[in-house]
């Protein structure tokens, strides 16, 4: 982003920025600009590089995505704590948080902040699936900035769509390892009191 792009972001009243890549991806492609006003936070949850072969056309995308975000929630428990403590704070307050493709990383942890808000899976399913619109354009534009970040052409299915199923699925079925959504928050070291936090300044 260039300067003028960075201060309108911070005249949107934005002041925290929480990147969720790995350091190798920003240090091959770079991340926000220092910006007086707006803090930058690196968080990255801990989880194996996605193995395409893995995928089973039979079972379909939804099936692939969710034992994907499943292994993040696990893997990278510690990772998705720290970022909820730091949502959760009002003085970080208003957020953008951000990965790479913009649906894998940030729709979990995205999912998992609605869900604690109480916002009904199939409504935060329904928010995910509308990150499927923006998919070609990231990859367009992937592919002309970065041609050695593109693994494919076109990449595999599931670095482009967004069912809203592989939600409901990451959310049912990390909900039924752990008790709940919250059981499982719990247990990356969110509290009761974060928890409170968190719906006292994002809730009217």
């Amino acid at each position: 982003m260039t300067e003028t792009e960075c201060g309108q972001l911070c005249a949107f009243g934005v002041r925290t920025i929480l990147d969720l890549r790995r350091p190798h991806e920003i240090e091959r492609d770079g991340r926000i600009r220092e910006t007086p006003g707006l803090a930058y936070h690196n968080i990255h949850p801990i989880h194996q590089e996605w193995d395409a072969s893995l995928y089973v056309p039979e079972a379909g995308p939804a099936r692939y995505l969710a034992d994907r975000y499943l292994d993040m929630a696990i893997e990278g428990s510690e990772g998705l704590g720290a970022a909820l403590r730091l949502i959760a704070d009002p003085a970080n307050a208003p957020l953008v948080l951000h990965c790479f493709a913009g649906k894998d990383r940030t729709g979990v942890l995205s999912a998992l902040t609605l869900s604690l808000l109480g916002v009904a899976a199939t409504d935060i399913a329904e928010d995910y699936a509308r990150s499927e619109a923006a998919q070609a354009g990231i990859s367009a534009q992937i592919r002309a900035a970065s041609p050695d970040a593109v693994i494919a052409d076109p990449p595999p299915m599931h670095f482009l769509v967004c069912p809203p199923e592989a939600m409901l699925l990451f959310l049912t079925e990390l909900g039924e390892r752990f008790g709940s959504v919250a059981g499982f928050v719990a247990y990356t070291g969110v509290t009761d009191e974060h928890v409170a936090s968190l719906r006292a300044h994002l809730l009217d």
